[in-house]
């Protein structure tokens, strides 16, 4: 789309591993099916939390204390122009648990996949911002509303219900622009927000390091660095033009 959006135009953004990427964060699965070194059945699934809670612990604390070293790139900050330009026609849903989105400035931000900052009671449903020093050392975290002991991170592990999925799939329904940047295309129910884009006549974007899995659904796909190509994307979506 090499011209600004049409006044109205209700937009709807999609952000993977792709993006947090290009800040520093590690993608959640390598080449070899590892993540971080570990198994995905070893640390991501409500199963490993219940077989090995102090490894599942301490990878996520590791996870938690990254965020203090890395920040948001011109990838998050674009988005954060495209959003003050359409007002209540933007929403971002994120499959990334970093905070990179909301410390870029983005307010109109669904976290599909849950928080890192985040911890949540599994005894009383209290989900708390825990990011002070002291929650952030590899002892376990008690929950202050019930007196639990052992609050687990605030994450979708696999095997676990996606976040909002009501809300999101309206969203995408009813948008007319469908954006995916970053993300692999193969990991569900996220992959198939393309698929409800494009069958209710969405123009579908696609802007990824590699082509995606899915790629062959978008209407167009732009290959290379979010960083780099969506600063500029966003100016012509704006009507901004170059100097």
């Amino acid at each position: 789309m090499n011209e600004p959006f049409e006044t109205g135009a209700r937009v709807v953004i999609l952000t993977g591993a792709g993006i947090s990427a290009e800040s520093g964060i590690r993608t959640f699965r390598a080449s070899d099916g590892l993540w971080e070194d570990h198994r995905i059945e070893d640390v991501a699934t409500p199963f490993a939390w219940m077989r090995d809670p102090e490894l599942v612990w301490g990878f996520y604390q590791g996870r938690r204390r990254q965020l203090l070293e890395v920040v948001p790139n011109p990838a998050h900050e674009a988005l954060v122009e495209l959003e003050k330009f359409l007002g209540d026609n933007f929403l971002l849903i994120t499959q990334n648990v970093d905070d990179l989105h909301s410390r870029a400035g983005s307010k109109n931000l669904i976290h599909m996949h849950g928080e890192l900052q985040k911890l949540r009671c599994e005894q009383c449903g209290e989900v708390v911002v825990a990011m002070d020093e002291e929650h952030l050392t590899d002892d376990y975290v008690a929950c202050t509303a019930c007196g639990d002991e052992r609050l687990r991170p605030h994450i979708v592990w696999f095997h676990e219900m996606p976040l909002h999925m009501r809300e999101i799939d309206q969203a995408v329904a009813d948008c007319d622009v469908f954006i995916a940047i970053g993300t692999s295309g193969h990991v569900y129910p996220a992959a198939g927000l393309l698929g409800i884009a494009q069958a209710c006549g969405a123009h579908c974007i696609g802007i990824n390091l590699d082509p995606p899995e899915n790629v062959a659904l978008f209407d167009e796909f732009h290959q290379g660095k979010a960083g780099e190509l969506l600063p500029n994307l966003v100016n012509v979506w704006i009507g901004v033009e170059e100097e």
